[in-house]
């Protein structure tokens, strides 16, 4: 899968990751021109305690399962974080060779319901960042939050997403990254082949991010959106799982300008104005 290979994904990771660390951030002198960016096999063998031969079998595919102490000091030596690290443990794991196909990400009515009944923009999200149920006033925030849109492709390939996002490449490296995690090891999965060979066509960036294999935690955070019928919001982002999806809520500070303006984007949201535009700009 886009220079993926299913059967290799620890190898796989290894080798996109030593490819991040430079010799003076491991603490190894240069060397002068070198021919492979990052470190070399040997180096990274040598740093983590094992035989180059072992560290070469392990990239290769021809050993699967290295032990937790041989995966920490791998870890270590690329510099991997703590979300990064479980990771790599998780795709040194044995193949569950008789892994049930996962069933369509349905919504069930009471999370619907609870939509409904919420006074700020609120979606459910699927792993895959699908947008699986939305309300009201989630889709006057942004039509990009309408059912059956996709968060990650929205924020790479529509002009509007990067135009309101104050810091776009840090939102599209933490978006890519959160998507590495969800997904973990079922790369295979239907939904996800689809989804990244699309956007693997589509975005150079999305190519460049997917090959660095980063994973990052995107639960929550703060977020300043320019609205056209009502101004400026500043907003907090929380992800909450509920029954194996997302549900992801908008929401201001309390007494806020911002609070404000979204009870009156609600007010018009309740009661269908013309002067509400089809398409009003958002962040994320």
């Amino acid at each position: 899968m886009h220079g993926e290979p299913a059967a290799n994904r620890l190898g796989a990771y290894l080798q996109a990751r030593r490819g991040l660390v430079t010799p003076e951030q491991a603490g190894l002198p240069s060397g002068g021109t070198r021919r492979v960016p990052g470190l070399r096999r040997e180096e990274v063998a040598m740093l983590a305690g094992v035989s180059a031969d072992y560290y070469l079998r392990l990239e290769r595919g021809r050993d699967t399962h290295p032990s937790s102490q041989v995966l920490d000091a791998l870890a270590r030596v690329l510099l991997l974080d703590e979300v990064e690290r479980r990771h790599l443990h998780g795709l040194a794991e044995p193949v569950r060779r008789s892994r049930p196909r996962r069933t369509a990400e349905r919504v069930p009515p009471r999370l619907h319901q609870m939509l409904a009944a919420l006074q700020v923009p609120a979606f459910i999200e699927g792993r895959a960042f699908d947008v699986l149920a939305a309300n009201e006033l989630a889709t006057a925030f942004s039509p990009r939050l309408a059912v059956g849109q996709n968060r990650l492709r929205s924020l790479l390939l529509d002009p509007e997403e990067r135009a309101f996002h104050r810091d776009w490449e840090r939102s599209v490296a933490e978006f890519v990254g959160a998507f590495r995690r969800s997904v973990g090891d079922e790369v295979d999965d239907p939904r996800v082949v689809q989804l990244v060979g699309e956007l693997s066509i589509a975005s150079g960036r999305f190519r460049e991010l997917w090959a660095r294999q980063d994973v990052r935690v995107l639960e929550g955070g703060s977020l300043v959106v320019d609205h056209p019928v009502i101004g400026e919001l500043h907003l907090h982002r929380d992800k909450l799982p509920v029954d194996g999806l997302l549900l992801v809520l908008y929401y201001a500070d309390a007494g806020s300008a911002s609070a404000e303006r979204l009870a009156l984007l609600a007010s018009l949201t309740s009661t269908p104005s013309p002067g509400l535009p089809a398409s009003p700009r958002s962040g994320d």
